[in-house]
């Protein structure tokens, strides 16, 4: 049986972290251990996490990045699971989660897209569609396999383990997930499931500015990464290595 660690990071989200430890509380696999890592909050989050029945770790190092990264070093298990604060997984998410591991070894990493609650109809379809749409279908592309989705994702420990030095951790305003589906190779493959969206909160497009912030980190990650490598080649040999597989 593998075990599980989820890994939530978290800054000022005392409300949101309340409704997602509840979520996991429920779910029919429970993780053997919930991880928050207080990435310098000035509200009651660690209270509330620690209320919750997870285990607290800070990261002063602000950064999302930093945070998944301080989160996932200290993490015991198999399998690091990783959500956000605004994540409310469905009862059976770890489970199938888990299930895809456990049903494939040679698998490095799980992910599924998004659903958005909260907002409008049109933020939330748009958000879904467009957004997210958008970013498994030209970052695959560019990455040759899917790319991981940082509220709804999970990876072997031994792989983040062979990886972590290559995360961009000191760089505060990078996604992390993309930053992490840079380092995954040729043999390490990862697997999207369509049928596992995560509920998540509408919040990040209540403005122009908020949504255009996110793209913004979005391109910096794919600069800093293509500083280090060439991506064309990169592509090239991950997908040699699916045909041949």
């Amino acid at each position: 049986m593998l075990t599980v660690t989820v890994v939530v990071p978290v800054y000022n989200d005392a409300v949101m972290l309340r409704e997602c430890l509840a979520a996991l509380e429920r779910q029919t696999r429970p993780p053997d251990t919930i991880l928050v890592v207080d990435n310098g909050s000035t509200d009651d989050s660690a209270v509330v996490a620690t209320a919750g029945g997870a285990k607290v770790i800070h990261q002063p190092v602000r950064g999302i990045l930093s945070a998944t990264a301080h989160g996932f070093d200290h993490a015991e298990g198999d399998v690091l699971a990783r959500i956000d604060a605004d994540s409310r997984p469905e009862s059976d998410w770890l489970e199938r989660v888990v299930g895809r591991f456990e049903g494939d070894p040679r698998l490095a990493a799980v992910t599924g897209s998004g659903r958005f609650y909260g907002g409008n109809a049109v933020t939330r379809f748009l958000g879904r569609h467009l957004y997210l749409g958008g970013y498994f279908l030209w970052l695959r592309l560019l990455l040759g396999h899917p790319p991981l989705y940082g509220s709804n994702f999970a990876i072997r420990s031994d792989v983040w383990r062979s990886i972590s030095g290559g995360v961009h951790r000191s760089y505060r305003w990078i996604h992390d997930d993309l930053d992490i589906s840079f380092r995954l190779g040729p043999q390490t493959p990862v697997y999207y499931d369509r049928q596992l969206p995560m509920p998540v909160s509408a919040r990040p497009f209540a403005s122009f500015a908020a949504t255009g912030r996110r793209v913004g980190w979005g391109f910096r990650t794919i600069w800093i990464n293509a500083r280090e490598q060439n991506l064309l080649a990169r592509r090239r040999r991950i997908v040699r290595s699916n045909r041949s597989a």
